[in-house]
């Protein structure tokens, strides 16, 4: 068990994948999974337990996995389909951590509640974008996330990883201006 995290394996699994190679599986690209998740979500326990409902997908999705290709990507796209199937769920304005808008860069202003409150208002507005788009600008946008990296996890193409952040800016841009904010 790292970090609180641990998943105990059943019988099934055993037979699909060795206990001792889940186990290492999980070992090895837990931290790396539970940071892809937070990045979407941006919620450390919600994302700890996405990344436990991630390793059950990978544990039962096993018999699929093409071991010519690399695990990390794979756990990556299924990662992204639990956290974009978890933000779905969620109520589109709901309530961020008061660190939330602090990790949110803003443009420096003579007054400290002014960015305050514009921080407030972007987050908002990220939180009111459909997931798919949400999860594309947040990571090429705030995460810096390559776009092939985002393409592959969210199983798109990188043209298309293109096009939603466009979207997603574009529905942001029109939302701040109609709170008065001017991006």
């Amino acid at each position: 068990m790292q970090n609180g995290l641990s998943i105990e394996m059943k019988p099934a699994a055993r037979a699909t994948c060795g206990a001792d190679a889940f186990e290492a599986l999980f070992r090895e690209h837990q931290r790396a999974v539970y940071g892809w998740i937070l990045r979407m979500v941006r919620d450390p326990g919600a994302a700890e337990d996405l990344t436990i409902e991630t390793f059950w997908h990978i544990y039962r999705s096993w018999s699929r996995f093409d071991t010519r290709r690399e695990f990390a990507p794979w756990a990556r796209r299924i990662a992204t389909r639990v956290a974009l199937d978890w933000l779905r769920a969620q109520p589109r304005e709901r309530t961020e951590p008061e660190e939330f808008f602090t990790a949110i860069p803003a443009q420096r202003s003579g007054d400290a509640a002014v960015a305050a409150q514009v921080r407030q208002k972007v987050v908002r507005s990220l939180a009111r974008l459909p997931a798919k788009l949400r999860v594309a600008a947040v990571l090429a946008v705030v995460e810096e996330c390559p776009q092939r990296e985002i393409a592959e996890a969210l199983g798109v193409s990188a043209a298309a990883v293109k096009l939603r952040v466009w979207r997603a800016l574009r529905i942001l841009r029109r939302d701040l201006e109609r709170q008065g904010i001017r991006p």
